[in-house]
């Protein structure tokens, strides 16, 4: 039976889910709260790189930061997104302020920047904030 691996955002611990069972609400197997919680999840420099290298789910990324005006702004639309993209992405949100060496390492210039990782490796990027329909356009073109 083929298993896809998810990273909890509460204990980010990697389930192996049934492929059949993603949609179906599936728990995590050591806190028992729900893999997928229709909005972003926060993650600092050991939570995205377990993220990437353990998640089977393709990861889409905002790299943002508090004193940014458009990524206040677009928040949000991400935070709608995420209801609407789960489970076939987890969205994660990056405060590059509070995590400079994850921003350097994939040289963020300008905020807010979208990336899309699949199977720990970046795949797509754009940047400056979008409208709903625009973000969910983008997504699908890369899916």
């Amino acid at each position: 039976m083929a298993t896809t691996g998810i990273v909890c955002p509460h204990c980010f611990v990697t389930n192996r889910v049934p492929d059949a069972r993603v949609a179906d609400a599936p728990t995590c197997g050591k806190c028992h709260l729900p893999l997928f919680t229709g909005k972003p999840t926060a993650v600092n420099l050991v939570q995205f790189q377990k993220m990437l290298q353990f998640n089977d789910t393709p990861l889409i990324v905002d790299f943002w930061a508090e004193w940014c005006g458009p990524c206040k702004m677009f928040a949000p639309t991400f935070a709608q997104a995420t209801g609407k993209l789960e489970p076939r992405f987890r969205l994660l949100k990056v405060d590059t302020e509070a995590n400079q060496e994850i921003a350097a390492n994939y040289r963020i210039q300008s905020i807010p920047t979208l990336a899309l990782f699949k199977h720990g490796k970046e795949s797509a990027r754009q940047a400056g904030a979008m409208s709903l329909s625009q973000f969910m356009a983008w997504v699908e073109s890369k899916a």
